[in-house]
């Protein structure tokens, strides 16, 4: 069997995805005509054609301009319920989502409209698709703390389902120091967490999302390889690194997918798995990541990366063992 058709059919969670980001050009435009908003581009060729970044802000200049066609629940509902069904032929059997209220609460889109359209979609795919999921509320750290708790009060509603909070938009100048007592807050009500850190900002960033904002998974995680004492840490209390391959090439965070750090986290015994982050603007859904790593770290590590994936979810212990329990029975098969 090749690794191409080994990736296929290899049982995966996916627990670092946008759901703004997986917005593909054919959807914005649509979305725009039928909300009747007008975007600098009239084409499918023009949107992708813009697709060229530089550095994580120039693309969130653009992520930020697409999520302006998304405006009623209808909206997120066929955004969510599209990118769950890509995701499930890509042989995901478990999503953690994440969204982005401010990004729309600032536009005057009320929090209803964002949440009971996703979670609708949500339930409908765990009926109709088979795989389950959760959703993770993002605060946007280039804000402010007191918005972010603005934020939290205004979910409070739906707070019993949604699995946990997190921490994402620019990551240079918005230390996760910033965010403690709202991650304290949302600790206090029981909700899981996560943050990005290691992406453009330096290792402090992760430690401090680790000691500061109490996090479960740190997203991306990639400049803690440059702390030695850091990445011993890591490896030895199995933090799940949600890293993102196309994502970092793409924003130029790595050169090349030769230089990506994964199979390194591999090899050092850290706790990476694999995910699409925005794979609407990043060239791929996540299968197209595991494929575009496939070849650094054979197929031992695409299945310990598949197995890091359920166990550093959010899922019950319970589920997590069904799940390795098939993966192993498909490492068997596949053999």
């Amino acid at each position: 069997m090749t690794l191409s058709a080994f990736i296929a059919g290899l049982p995966k969670a996916e627990l670092h995805v946008h759901i703004e980001g997986t917005l593909e050009p054919e959807m914005m435009l649509a979305f725009s005509r039928r909300n009747r908003i007008a975007l600098a581009f009239k084409t499918v060729e023009e949107i992708r054609s813009a697709y060229r970044f530089t550095s994580l802000q120039g693309f969130l200049d653009l992520y930020y301009q697409g999520a302006a066609v998304l405006r009623t629940e209808e909206d997120f509902y066929d955004l969510t319920k599209a990118y769950l069904a890509k995701a499930r032929a890509d042989g995901v059997l478990h999503a953690e989502v994440f969204f982005d209220p401010q990004t729309h609460l600032s536009r005057g889109v009320p929090f209803s409209e964002v949440a009971n359209g996703m979670l609708k979609a949500m339930a409908d795919a765990e009926a109709e698709l088979g795989l389950t999921t959760q959703l993770i509320l993002c605060f946007l750290r280039h804000l402010t703390e007191e918005e972010a708790f603005q934020t939290l009060a205004a979910a409070d509603p739906w707070l019993d389902r949604i699995a946990g909070v997190g921490l994402d938009s620019s990551e240079l100048g918005h230390p996760p120091t910033k965010f403690a007592k709202v991650f304290a807050a949302a600790a206090a009500l029981g909700l899981r967490r996560v943050a990005h850190a290691g992406e453009e900002g330096p290792p402090a960033y992760v430690e401090q999302a680790l000691d500061i904002l109490r996090v479960e998974r740190i997203d991306h995680g990639n400049r803690a390889l440059e702390d030695p004492r850091l990445s011993a840490r890591l490896a030895r209390t199995g933090v799940t690194l949600t890293v993102c391959p196309l994502s970092n090439l793409s924003l130029k965070v790595v050169p090349s997918l030769e230089a990506h750090p994964v199979a390194a986290m591999l090899e050092m015994g850290l706790r990476p798995c694999v995910n699409s982050d925005d794979p609407a603007y990043f060239g791929g859904y996540v299968n197209a990541n595991y494929q575009a790593i496939s070849a650094c770290v054979g197929r031992q590590g695409l299945l310990a990366l598949a197995r890091n994936s359920f166990l550093g979810s959010f899922l019950s212990d319970e589920a997590v063992a069904a799940h390795l329990t098939a993966l192993a029975a498909y490492d068997v098969a596949s053999a």
